[in-house]
């Protein structure tokens, strides 16, 4: 079996891109440093949740122009600060102190909606219809609470050998800008406590928080999915099986009072998932661009019934791939590497792909390939299209009755697809490169730290047998 690296690494000495970075510093250790540190106050936990709060206070500074809500000339576009989480103090008639579900069907699933309703019910007690501003930083300090937790998850998960890994996450330009765009950053904190729970296999706990993660965002129920066969490939079905189901039983018990009791406002975010056409910059969205929205080939992707097939079967193929590279890889794939590739599939298949989305890839892109130069052209790719989606949302907004300003109107159509072209290849080729070092593990830079091994695993770890060339399986 491989042996692990002695220690935590130090990605000025394994990364290129670190590396080439630190001769700004005088090299790996920099100019100052001394070999063994005598300080122990800059160690990497604090170092890392420092920069988190750093970062999480230049992303509330973002938005902080579009906090009020008195949005003039399309500033919330032209400043780059709009967020849903002000835009719908009033469309959920919260600013009336409707309860969601309640007394207003709401579109998020109930945990988001218990979330925006405490914040909304305490903002409208304190200052009523006027309470918008005080609203929205309640959910912002809820939001970026749980933004650091994503943080502290994936140091955790990796603070034996890649303590590091998490500064890509601090890093992530685009974090900045959507962060606090709507509320995903709940089920993202969620999802990365799932997955740090049962790398120190507590399945128990996992499976609560894999429920809580889904009843505020439906994508972790995704995870499900690479568990189960990578269980069964590990002849760990029982663990799984037992987590999965806990997490059921808590999605449910969190769900059932607005099943019973508010069951239209409950069904609307079913109903709104169902009904909704192709969203700005998807695979779909680039295909009828192409073949033009009048076109044969646009007017049937146009009828709802036939995209949500066309998707649930292109993402139905994209899985059962997955499970075939699962069962066949010369080795076990580790978890994070699965669950990267089936939210990936589910992202570049989807109908539905908007701009805060990316934050369900980051922990996950993190943990499955904690490359810098690939996750920086990614982010830039991500940069790109943030960008390019508010120029789209300004020439759609032009009219005669509100015309935007003429310096606004300066990216055309054509630069918003090429946008979206941008970040569907950059989220592709990440995903072909997750599954090359899948198909050979010792291009895996997080197994080599690791010594051959799944530090995410957790339950799902199969027996150890030294005949293998890696060690893992028997």
């Amino acid at each position: 079996m491989t042996r692990p690296t002695p220690g935590p690494e130090a990605p000025s000495r394994t990364d290129p891109v670190v590396a080439s970075l630190s001769r700004l510093i005088g090299g790996p250790l920099g100019r100052q440093a001394i070999d063994p540190p005598r300080r122990r106050f800059w160690i990497p936990p604090r170092v890392i949740l420092l920069s988190g709060i750093l970062m999480f206070a230049l992303a509330w500074l973002q938005k902080l122009p579009c906090a009020d809500g008195n949005w003039q000339d399309f500033e919330q576009y032209t400043r780059l600060c709009y967020t849903d989480i002000r835009a719908l103090w009033g469309a959920e008639r919260l600013n009336e102190g409707a309860v969601p579900y309640f007394d207003h069907p709401v579109e998020y699933p109930v945990l988001t909606g218990i979330l925006m309703g405490a914040a909304g019910l305490l903002a409208h007690a304190g200052l009523g219809d006027g309470g918008g501003t005080l609203y929205y930083h309640l959910n912002a300090i809820v939001l970026l609470v749980f933004g650091m937790g994503t943080i502290a998850a994936v140091y955790g998960l990796r603070r034996e050998r890649r303590p590091w890994d998490a500064m890509l996450v601090v890093g992530a330009p685009a974090l900045l800008f959507t962060g606090l765009v709507n509320w995903d950053l709940l089920a993202v904190g969620l999802t990365v406590f799932f997955l740090l729970a049962w790398a120190r296999r507590r399945p128990v706990l996992a499976g609560v928080l894999l429920g809580l993660a889904v009843a505020a965002k439906f994508y972790p129920l995704l995870l499900a999915g690479p568990m189960l066969v990578l269980a069964f490939r590990n002849r760990r079905l029982g663990p799984a099986l037992s987590c999965v189901g806990i997490a059921a039983g808590t999605w449910l018990a969190v769900n059932l009072p607005f099943i019973l009791f508010a069951r239209e406002g409950w069904l609307r975010f079913f109903q709104l998932n169902s009904e909704r056409g192709i969203d700005w910059g998807t695979l779909w969205y680039v295909l009828r661009d192409f073949a033009g929205p009048e076109s044969a080939i646009g007017t049937t992707l146009n009828n709802v019934d036939f995209l949500n097939y066309a998707y649930l079967v292109l993402f139905a193929l994209s899985c059962v791939a997955i499970a075939v590279l699962t069962l066949k890889a010369p080795e076990p794939p580790r978890f994070a590497q699965l669950s990267f590739l089936v939210i990936a599939a589910f992202l570049i298949t989807g109908k539905v792909w908007s701009q805060q989305y990316l934050l369900w890839l980051l922990p996950l892109a993190v943990l499955a390939r904690p490359r810098w130069r690939t996750f920086l052209l990614w982010q830039a790719a991500e940069l790109f299209y943030f960008v390019a989606f508010y120029g789209e949302l300004l020439a759609a907004s032009n009219s005669d009755d509100s015309p935007v300003p003429a310096w606004a109107l300066i990216a055309p159509e054509w630069v918003f697809v090429a946008a979206s072209i941008t970040r569907l290849g950059t989220v592709i080729a990440l995903c072909a490169l997750v599954v090359r070092e899948t198909l050979n593990p010792r291009l895996d830079v997080v197994r080599a730290s690791y010594g051959g091994l799944d530090p995410d695993s957790g339950l799902l770890a199969p027996p150890i047998n030294p005949k293998t060339p890696l060690g893992l399986t028997a």
